[in-house]
């Protein structure tokens, strides 16, 4: 009889040529259920997988410079999950950068099984090494399960507010989406 007890075979490794696809496809699927009342069926609708496949794929194999990275979470051999990170200058001399988690999505039917907070914890150990001393994300308004993981990970609003527009929306007038800015010291 063991008595060590099984463990997940569980990882955060940095995403490799062939993994764009998935990484598209986790992100329409996080999108689709957890942005469905504030977005619209009609700008998720309009939501073009290839082109999403191909900007992965550029920022998998062509970030656009030194800091930018895409990390990828696995269960066993599948990917489960992903966050991108990029640099923020430092605002004045002397002063320490930032760093910004772009991204950070868990497909749906892995969420609430600790690989949004191994990425987090990832992306957050990559802008230390790169100098950071802060961290900032982005939420959306409604994205209640976001707000209360950033809570829980030591992120809070830092009151900067931003406005985007996402298409057309139902009555084909412009459909704006406000995102507030999250940030914490590391």
């Amino acid at each position: 009889m063991s008595l060590l007890s099984p463990t997940a075979d569980v990882s955060v490794r940095p995403a490799v040529p062939g993994d764009e696809r998935t990484v598209a496809r986790i992100q329409l699927s996080a999108w689709r259920a957890a942005h469905a009342d504030v977005l619209g069926d009609a700008v998720l609708d309009a939501l073009d997988e290839t082109a999403f496949v191909a900007q992965w794929a550029q920022a998998i194999t062509a970030p656009p410079g030194p800091g930018y990275r895409v990390l990828v979470a696995c269960a066993g051999p599948a990917v489960v999950g992903f966050a991108s990170v990029a640099p923020v200058p430092a605002p004045g001399p002397g002063e320490a950068p930032a760093g910004v988690v772009l991204a950070l999505e868990v497909d749906p039917p892995s969420q609430r099984a600790g690989h949004g907070s191994r990425l987090l914890a990832a992306a957050v150990d990559l802008l230390r090494t790169d100098g950071a001393d802060q961290v900032q994300t982005w939420v959306m308004d409604g994205d209640d399960a976001r707000v209360r993981f950033l809570a829980g990970a030591g992120l809070g609003p830092d009151g900067l507010t931003r406005r985007l527009g996402t298409g057309p929306g139902p009555d084909e007038e412009a459909h704006v989406v406000s995102e507030h800015r999250w940030y914490a010291e590391i």
